[in-house]
């Protein structure tokens, strides 16, 4: 099983789609990495050789950032929007749509499940049992 980047890579599948099992890379930049390192995009990542396996890494290494490095990257920039009171960090601290969205109508997955407000209900009465 070929590891890259702290990611075991599924087996069965083509190293071009394998290769987007690591955070931070998709099917154009595994395409481009491929080309780099020089290897047929249609080989199965169980049929990889250590040697392509090392020429794989080290594109990705030197040339993309993945994994842990990628994600301290994005919330660290979340984190200067709310730090510094932009109106996205505003958005991002109260876990409201930050893009522009609408929030009347839609916006569930952000906003979490419906808060019900001024519902009263009444007391069921007891209806006596029929004799």
């Amino acid at each position: 099983m070929a590891r890259i980047s702290g990611v075991d890579l599924p087996k069965e599948k083509r190293i071009e789609v394998a290769l987007t099992y690591i955070y931070g890379i998709a099917v154009p930049s595994s395409t481009k990495i491929l080309k780099a390192a020089g290897v047929n995009p249609d080989i199965k990542a169980k049929d990889l050789k250590e040697e392509e396996v090392s020429r794989i890494a080290a594109v990705i290494q030197k040339e993309y950032m993945v994994e842990g490095d990628l994600r301290r990257e994005a919330t660290q920039n979340i984190k200067r929007l709310i730090d510094i009171g932009s109106y996205r960090g505003w958005r991002h601290r109260r876990s409201l749509p930050v893009r522009g969205q609408r929030t009347k109508s839609n916006a569930r997955t952000r906003k979490g499940p419906r808060k019900t407000v001024g519902v009263t209900r009444k007391a069921k009465t007891q209806t006596p049992a029929a004799i």
